[in-house]
């Protein structure tokens, strides 16, 4: 009897309930980036389509299979025992979780609220932030999170504060991100808000936080920064960035649940920012006053910790490697082809998994979902289309854990194939 493909990877991926193969010892992150047998078998630990290649992660992450199913456990947990769990042991398990990221990040856990994802947590701050006074002035890129921009321009009408909107250079360089930044903080000398994103959802540009943040407090300008696509893809904490104010998302490259990220704010601002439709279930002097989602699927967040150890057995360090290997063996042999524009740079530090490409000539979103549309269909492999650069439009490349060299390899083959045709 012949067995489908389909069936064979459904069931590999239903045995694979460990974690990660373990991290050989004295084996540099870089050269085990390189190592298919090793990430061939991280891959056994994710239950994916075998009916395309997915180059489209920056939506939201796969679980890892023990995260998986111990979601389903929780599920299931939450489901029996109902409003008890909420009541009783659900306070104490979420502390846990609080306990864990603060550990990874390098703060304490009063810094940190839970929210609902990413996007959540960016409204509440920026929504949130008390600083602001008619006529003074906020600022965000045309790189940052569409949700993010969407709140920043509500001030407006909220707080009376005047809306600057910067563009970012393209082809960006770390230097010239940093000459827009303070060329944008010098010539808007009321600011007080910044919006900053760590790596942005569109071409996934890495921004040097730290020297940002350093450049607009010296000029008087809070930063709020949005790390929901960094944290779990890039190496670092807290402390690295500096941040008073900063966003997390958990479903995206951490590989919860969907449904789960948080906030940090720095103890001693936490002040700066307005408890959230003045929620009395917390007093003001407890972060998670800033954050009100009301009765809600606390599954994501029991599951957590099943993502956090997944995460720690195969480090960050080991991830951002990898990661970063499966990118550039896509777009170095892309870089020099006639018609055909990287949009985010190579420079160490400045880029992760997340890359943007564009034919030249082809700008407009009808373009480029044309394009995606093509190698969906011609070739199986998934991407997306992005709008909002400075230059125009283009597709969005997101390799992931469990991605192979040879599914990037054949993202090369069929883009020459279309840049031909």
């Amino acid at each position: 009897m012949t067995v489908s493909r389909r069936r064979v990877v459904a069931g590999l991926g239903a045995l694979a309930v460990a974690g990660p193969p373990a991290v050989p010892r004295g084996v540099t992150a870089e050269r085990l980036a390189r190592d298919e047998e090793f990430w061939a078998a991280v891959a056994r630990r994710f239950r994916v389509s075998p009916d395309f290649v997915n180059l489209e992660n920056g939506y939201y992450g796969v679980m890892p299979e023990p995260v998986r199913q111990a979601y389903h456990r929780n599920v299931d947990l939450l489901n029996e025992q109902n409003s008890h769990l909420l009541r009783t042991t659900y306070k104490a398990a979420a502390d846990r979780v609080r306990d864990r990221l603060a550990g990874l990040l390098g703060v304490t856990r009063d810094e940190i609220a839970l929210t609902r994802g990413g996007t959540e947590a960016l409204q509440s701050l920026i929504s949130g932030y008390r600083r602001l006074r008619p006529g003074d002035q906020v600022m965000y890129a045309d790189l940052d999170y569409h949700s993010g921009q969407y709140a920043m321009n509500w001030l407006k009408d909220r707080r009376g504060a005047e809306v600057a909107r910067i563009v970012m250079p393209e082809p960006a360089t770390r230097q010239a991100v940093l000459d827009t930044y303070e060329r944008a903080l010098r010539e808007h000398p009321k600011a007080k808000l910044l919006l900053l994103s760590h790596m942005n959802n569109r071409t996934g540009l890495v921004t040097p936080v730290r020297r940002i943040v350093s450049m607009a407090r010296g000029r008087g300008v809070d930063v709020i920064v949005d790390a929901a696509h960094s944290w779990g893809q890039l190496d670092f904490t807290l402390p690295d960035l500096d941040a008073d104010f900063a966003v997390f998302s958990l479903h995206k490259w951490m590989g919860a649940p969907l449904g789960a990220g948080f906030l940090y704010v720095r103890e001693q601002r936490l002040g700066d920012i307005d408890p959230l439709y003045a929620d009395e279930t917390y007093p003001a002097t407890d972060l998670r006053s800033r954050v009100h989602s009301g009765t809600m699927n606390v599954a994501p967040f029991l599951t957590v910790e099943a993502a956090l150890d997944f995460h720690e057995a195969l480090g960050a360090r080991v991830k951002q490697a990898r990661l970063r290997f499966l990118r550039d063996r896509w777009v170095r042999p892309l870089r020099d082809l006639p018609n055909v524009e990287i949009l985010t740079p190579d420079e160490p530090g400045a880029y992760g998994a997340i890359t943007a490409f564009r034919l030249r000539g082809l700008t407009t979103e009808a373009a480029n979902t044309a394009l995606a549309d093509r190698l969906m269909r011609e070739h199986r492999i998934f991407t997306v289309a992005r709008t909002g650069m400075s230059g125009g439009g283009a597709v969005r490349v997101t390799p992931a854990l469990f991605t192979s060299a040879a599914d990037v390899d054949r993202l090369v083959a069929a883009l020459r194939d279309l840049r031909e045709s």
